[in-house]
């Protein structure tokens, strides 16, 4: 567990509480890797948003690996030191102890290569993306494994804080990523005690057993996140994966739209930002492709210029709304928790009526392989097994997968929508996960998929599309 200097940190610092960013996968939709200048400019780019709000600059991501090496640290963070950016840095779990490994040497180079200069910009460390999602009977039948289960990950999580101690990072909080159907179900306690922080991809626009129009989407992720805390406990809950398309195939009612990702950036991201830790999906991803659906803020070229308004000066109602809509969200929560709550067992509980599938953040470019498909409608490219791109690829067709090293893409899951990061799998539309991070292929079932390819091609996609968080929205809607 979290040691006391790390508690009082997450207690008594007022950074820590105000992260505000976006998901970064490790490569292009191309399957090339981003060097440091591709990272710098991406960071520099985000912190110069027109009209925002707040400065995001904050970056989560979905490998410790960079792209095309087997456990080189990921070029991001050299990018990170000198942008200023704070980390939210990624592992991923799904691809094996070995692989694994390579991401804790990647890690531990990190640590001795940079030390201090590193250590305070670190937000925390996330031990995996969505695993918990990927071997749910929705992530299964959305073709999204391989996760991981619940002990591995807690065994992984404890070598990182080995890893860590008694260096500058000893105090950072060490935590797991994963859709909210996963924070739910109590089979998966145990990583929620061994975590310091939950965090959770949430996409309404993936839970396509629900009503799921934009109108419905404010309450559909309040309904997440309250489930979530209600399951938690006191632990810290941030939001690393959320986010509405701006051009994509409907699901059910969720139409992909400019005008429906302002409505869902009013009413959601414009109550979280500058009071909840949030890495939105995302800056970015259609460089040089454009996946289906697209969730990125700046289209294919990168500027500071959005698709559309930051300000957030049209949310004012938003806010004023929010106890309605907490209402609204109460409801839909209790509806959403008897679903939840109708398997006699773990695994049952786990696929809610609500559709949850994996965030699209997760598996489009992370691996040396590549694989390409489409799930949903979202597609991810690249897939090694291992996050840095070393690795074969297995992608399945199904929601989103992650491969090691950082990147997203998006895939559907059948009974829920939901999202997957940095090396998860979505479900929901998208593609598939490659035992590495890359998700190929396609999944049809759950609505809410990411892509997110980590150390391969959709790595920019793993940021926003992350498939535990696709899994996630439709399940109980995270992500």
């Amino acid at each position: 567990m979290l040691g006391s200097a790390a508690v009082l940190a997450l207690a008594a610092s007022p950074a820590m509480a105000t992260y505000v960013g976006f998901n970064y996968g490790s490569t292009f939709t191309s399957g090339a890797a981003k060097a440091q200048s591709d990272f710098e400019a991406e960071f520099t780019t985000a912190q110069g948003l027109v009209s925002a709000p707040e400065v995001f600059s904050s970056a989560r991501l979905y490998t410790m690996i960079q792209s095309g090496t087997t456990n080189s640290p990921i070029e991001a963070i050299p990018a990170a030191i000198s942008t200023k950016t704070s980390l939210l840095l990624g592992m991923w779990c799904s691809s094996g102890d070995a692989d694994f490994a390579n991401e804790l040497a990647a890690l531990e180079s990190a640590i001795s290569t940079y030390g201090s200069s590193l250590a305070g910009l670190i937000a925390g460390i996330s031990v995996g993306s969505e695993d918990l999602y990927r071997i749910s009977p929705t992530g299964i039948e959305n073709g999204e494994n391989p996760g991981a289960e619940p002990d591995t990950i807690v065994g992984y999580i404890s070598q990182v804080r080995s890893a860590i101690a008694g260096t500058a990072f000893s105090a950072v909080p060490v935590g797991h990523v994963d859709t909210w159907t996963a924070w739910v179900n109590a089979s998966n306690d145990a990583v929620t005690d061994a975590s310091d922080f939950i965090g959770v991809d949430a996409y309404p626009y993936f839970q396509t057993t629900m009503a799921n129009s934009i109108s419905e989407g404010q309450d559909l992720f309040n309904s997440a996140i309250d489930q979530t805390k209600a399951a938690v406990g006191s632990k810290p809950v941030w939001v690393t994966e959320t986010g509405w398309p701006i051009s994509g195939p409907t699901e059910n009612q969720a139409e992909a739209s400019i005008e429906n990702a302002q409505t869902y950036w009013d009413e959601v991201g414009c109550s979280l930002f500058g009071t909840t830790n949030v890495w939105w999906y995302t800056l970015q991803d259609a460089a040089p492709t454009t996946p289906s659906p697209s969730f990125g803020i700046v289209g294919s070229t990168l500027t500071t210029t959005p698709i559309y308004d930051l300000s957030c000066n049209s949310s004012s109602s938003s806010s004023s709304s929010s106890s309605s809509s907490s209402s609204a969200s109460a409801s839909a929560s209790a509806s959403a928790s008897a679903s939840v709550a109708t398997g006699s067992s773990a695994t049952e509980s786990a696929s809610p009526t609500g559709a949850d599938s994996g965030s699209p953040g997760i598996s489009g470019g992370v691996g040396g392989s590549s694989a390409t498909g489409s799930s949903g409608g979202a597609t991810a490219t690249g897939g090694a097994s291992s996050p840095s791109g070393t690795g074969s690829s297995s992608a399945s067709p199904s929601g989103s997968g992650s491969s090691g090293a950082g990147s997203s893409g998006s895939g559907s899951s059948g009974s829920g929508s939901g999202s997957s990061s940095g090396g998860s799998s979505p479900s929901g539309s998208g593609s598939g996960t490659a035992s590495n991070g890359t998700t190929t292929g396609s999944s049809s079932a759950s609505p809410t998929s990411s892509i997110v390819t980590v150390n391969g091609a959709p790595a920019a996609n793993l940021v926003s599309f992350s498939a535990a968080g696709v899994a996630i929205l439709a399940a109980c809607i995270v992500l």
